[in-house]
């Protein structure tokens, strides 16, 4: 990054809505991580906080008005954001619905933007998940990058305090997914900026 360039908003977006839900958990730490580097701008995005309905209006309509405000914030979060990062569990191998509705509502608020992830999940880490949001992600025009970080029995990585028990492995896998991010997301902005995309 060169000094002149501002950081890169980067949105770090809670997928699950369930009661007794993990994700705020990792979420948290994630986004602290993101924040204690210079190159990022983070904020938070919780899909329990944006309630939008599973029927999507007809194309022209908008949707009920208990909605409207609802989803013109999550697209402001959205469009505002230069990078994602899904935090996201395992639900029968794959991600929650919640998270699938998200995505389904929105089009140009991805598009030409890198995408990380954080899963969690029992032995598998929440991997499956991830592996099912790639294809996603690139019918919405983002771009997913390699690195993740993944939790394995999940209920048993964290201490008290929001932390990983773990943590050399787990910040090590953070700070490369930030390192791909930061690149990806340079590289995207400033493309943006030269030529809109889909222009």
């Amino acid at each position: 990054m060169t000094r002149s360039a501002p950081p890169l908003s980067l949105a770090v977006i809670t997928a699950s809505v369930r009661d007794g839900r993990l994700g705020p958990t990792p979420a948290g730490w994630f986004a602290r991580r993101a924040r204690a580097r210079a190159e990022f701008d983070v904020h938070t995005v919780d899909l329990l906080a944006h309630p939008l309905p599973l029927v999507l209006p007809a194309p022209g309509q908008e949707p009920p008005a208990e909605a409207v405000a609802h989803r013109d914030a999550l697209r402001a979060a959205l469009a505002r954001s230069d990078a994602f990062v899904v935090v996201t569990p395992e639900y029968n191998h794959s991600f929650p619905a919640a998270l699938k509705n998200a995505l389904d509502w929105f089009l140009t608020e991805w598009a030409a933007k890198p995408v990380g992830f954080v899963s969690y999940g029992g032995l598998a880490g929440g991997l499956r998940a991830v592996e099912h949001l790639r294809p996603v992600f690139a019918e919405l025009h983002a771009v997913t990058v390699r690195e993740t970080v993944s939790f394995h029995t999940a209920w048993e990585a964290f201490d008290g305090e929001g932390e990983p028990l773990d943590t050399r492995s787990s910040e090590g896998a953070a700070d490369l997914l930030l390192d791909q991010l930061h690149w990806w997301g340079s590289a995207l902005r400033n493309a943006r900026a030269e030529n809109p995309y889909g222009s």
